[in-house]
């Protein structure tokens, strides 16, 4: 039997104006402290989520499931995001799946418009949408990446992803939103799934073994290399 979280359980508000970073955070720790399976439900509605890292060095549990159904929203000011690596970061974690039909907006156009701009070598270099570092049995399924400020999705140092009716969009002028990049990594699935970004679908980093790409509908884009 799967224990079921709910992130407005832990504070969360749904108005897209509230940081939730901190009810995420003690939903993940109440998942982290079940034993068996655990769900963390974002149901509808718009979560602005600050920078966050899931860490699995503190986490019991290999096998946590996000159902995601709402739009997850970066700040306003594209500073906050701009000047770390990674937005929602997940950390040596195990057996962590990613699911359903809700949103990761980055609201990335302001800090491309800035790049764009007379004094674009001044602007942050931007952040990574989803991250997963040192992590294995990973599931990212059926939720949709927007406007990322760089990547949309980096896999490093991973065992065993599978990446399954993902969409990514980003205009088709957008600077260095590759869609998904891999690199360091070996048994990474990547099925089903849409990129329209302003560069690589699908950029293959060094020390990548076992990557199979199937049915991946990718346009305007630099392709996959």
């Amino acid at each position: 039997e799967t224990k079921a979280y709910n992130v407005l359980e832990f504070g969360a508000k749904p108005n897209g104006l509230t940081d939730t970073s901190k009810a995420f955070l003690r939903a993940w720790e109440a998942a982290c402290k079940t034993n068996g399976s655990a769900s963390i439900t974002v149901p509808k509605g718009r979560y602005l989520l600050h920078p966050i890292e899931f860490r699995g060095s503190d986490c019991n549990n290999n096998d946590i499931t996000f159902y995601i159904d709402g739009t997850i929203v970066a700040p306003l000011d594209y500073h906050v995001l701009g000047r770390v690596d990674r937005w929602v970061w997940f950390d040596r974690v195990s057996g962590v799946t990613i699911d359903g039909h809700g949103f990761f907006d980055a609201k990335g156009t302001s800090l491309w418009n800035c790049k764009k701009g007379k004094n674009g070598n001044k602007c942050p270099r931007g952040s990574t949408t989803l991250t997963f570092t040192s992590s294995n049995n990973i599931l990212i399924k059926g939720i949709t990446s927007l406007n990322s400020q760089l990547y949309h999705i980096v896999i490093n140092v991973c065992k065993d992803v599978l990446i399954e009716a993902v969409k990514i969009r980003a205009a088709g002028n957008s600077p260095n939103t590759d869609g998904i990049h891999v690199q360091e990594s070996s048994g990474v699935n990547i099925m089903n799934t849409k990129v329209k970004t302003g560069d690589d679908c699908v950029s293959i980093g060094p020390g990548t073994k076992n990557l199979w790409i199937e049915r991946i509908a990718c346009g305007p884009s630099h392709g996959i290399r």
